[in-house]
């Protein structure tokens, strides 16, 4: 059970899991560059990388840089995103933000998280999946699924995506954060998800998950 193994047994055995299991680990967002990826990322807020990878083909068809962008109506961004929900909200962000791309970053997305977080709809781990992904800066971007499995492994207290993302950095080593991420977001589509699942039968969760969480389940 969990209480045989510290956080940091975990860590290494659990990556040792996620290695064997994911090699490679390609990104689920369709992109091209930077900026693509970054929209992408946006409109990936509440809604699932499937349904993403089935719009941004039709945005980008009409606009794939900020420049492009900005010539199109909100409310026609807005048209185009309505299946990835919170259309509104994001497709002013959208709009605004690559105004200031070209206003203030000669039409670059910039590769800091504090310019990052200074956009319209971009938040820290959106921030975070840029840097990582589009310029290969050691990040660890945490979302609910993260969240969610590292509670589980009982690698973090899960009190908030903040503090999660500090235990996960403190327990792995920054040279495997931007993979890791990764794999843990692949492992969780296959094995653990939230719904439907039993610990017990979990390649993670069976061996190493958190003792009250186990206990839930009957033999």
């Amino acid at each position: 059970m969990s209480t045989k193994y510290t956080r940091k047994e975990k860590a290494t055995a659990i990556t040792d899991i996620l290695e064997k299991l994911y090699p490679s680990t390609p990104i689920p967002l369709d992109h091209k560059d930077p900026y693509t990826l970054l929209i992408a990322v946006l409109l990936s807020a509440q809604c699932t990388d499937v349904r993403v990878n089935k719009v941004t083909p039709f945005l980008f068809e009409k606009a794939d840089t900020p420049q492009e962008m900005i010539q199109l109506e909100v409310e026609t961004i807005k048209g185009i995103i309505r299946p990835c929900g919170l259309s509104p909200r994001k497709s002013q962000a959208i709009y605004d933000l690559s105004h200031i791309l070209i206003n203030e970053h000669d039409g670059q997305v910039p590769a800091s998280f504090e310019a990052l977080e200074a956009l319209p709809g971009v938040g820290h781990k959106t921030a975070s999946v840029v840097m990582s992904q589009a310029f290969g800066v050691p990040a660890f971007p945490v979302d609910t699924h993260i969240h969610r499995l590292a509670w589980r492994w009982g690698l973090s207290t899960g009190k908030n995506v903040e503090k999660t993302e500090k235990d996960l950095k403190y327990l792995f080593p920054e040279a495997i954060w931007n993979k890791l991420h990764l794999q843990i977001i692949f492992f969780g589509r296959e094995y653990c998800p939230a719904r439907g699942h039993n610990p017990k039968e979990c390649p993670i969760c069976g061996i190493y998950g958190r003792k009250a969480y186990l206990s839930e389940y009957p033999q």
